[in-house]
């Protein structure tokens, strides 16, 4: 699937041309709060504080983005495109993957709440824009946690998808896929072009330095609207409340089997 062009002119016809034979992963990443950041609920209950949080790329998309850049600089591609969507406030995690080492970012912009399908259908047609080799994101973001996108993206699309990387490796037409179930590893291998979404032990993230972040700045940031993608956004799911999770309740220590029971007696566990 390597196809090598030399760039003789700058007419839209020939750059389209020349972009169609380059080997290109696309990678999808998500704005949410930083992980570090303590969530605290609305007193009313519709959702989650959000003013004043820091924000950061979706650890899980962090690691699709560190894999991404590995691939190229093995020479298993030739450019690595990032892609979110979200309002205008989600530029910066696109310049930071940018300052990782991705070439190019595009921004999907809008203020309205994104549902899992929503995003397929828009990362869809950036998928058919771009014509990837490949399309990594993380299994899940970590503010909602629905583990859907990258599924139902691969099904719009028609294509393989592995889910769940621990261990990815690529040829001209294959990739090979290790992911971590119940029984151990299990190992896929699909076809070219594919999906792929990546877990926790696939990488550790590269630390970004000043000087990328430069560098960054000057990359090329392409920003489109849903409708200019043919894509109207409808809301399938109402948010009816906002809990925080119970408090746990102080444990207890024990000496002995007969304390055991008797403090799971007195909590209704044993009868």
């Amino acid at each position: 699937m390597s196809c090598r062009c030399r760039v003789r002119g700058v007419t839209p016809e020939r750059h389209s041309r020349i972009l169609q034979c380059m080997k290109r992963i696309l990678v999808a990443i998500k704005r949410v709060v930083d992980f570090n950041v303590r969530i605290r609920v609305k007193p009313d209950g519709s959702g989650v504080m959000l003013d004043g949080v820091k924000w950061s790329i979706n650890p899980f998309d962090e690691i699709a983005v560190e894999e991404a850049l590995r691939i190229k600089e093995r020479g298993g591609a030739e450019e690595v495109v990032v892609a979110s969507i979200g309002p205008a406030d989600c530029q910066p995690q696109l310049r930071t993957a940018l300052a990782m080492g991705a070439d190019r970012a595009l921004h999907v912009e809008t203020t309205e709440a994104i549902e899992p399908l929503t995003a397929a259908k828009l990362l869809l047609k950036l998928v058919e824009r771009e014509s990837p080799l490949l399309v990594l994101m993380g299994k899940q973001a970590i503010d909602d946690d629905n583990n859907q996108t990258g599924q139902m993206l691969a099904a719009l699309w028609n294509r393989p998808q592995a889910t769940f990387a621990s261990k990815l490796e690529l040829t001209d037409t294959t990739a090979r896929v290790a992911r971590e179930v119940d029984a151990g590893l299990e190992t896929l291998e699909v076809d070219l072009p594919a999906v792929v979404t990546t877990d926790l032990r696939l990488n550790e993230p590269r630390y970004v330095k000043l000087p990328e972040i430069m560098k960054a700045k000057k990359k090329p940031l392409l920003t489109l609207k849903p409708d200019e993608l043919g894509i109207t956004l409808t809301k399938r799911l109402k948010l009816l409340k906002t809990e925080a999770p119970s408090v746990r309740k102080k444990g207890v220590m024990v000496t002995t089997a007969d304390e055991l029971v008797a403090a799971l007696k007195q909590r209704g566990v044993l009868s």
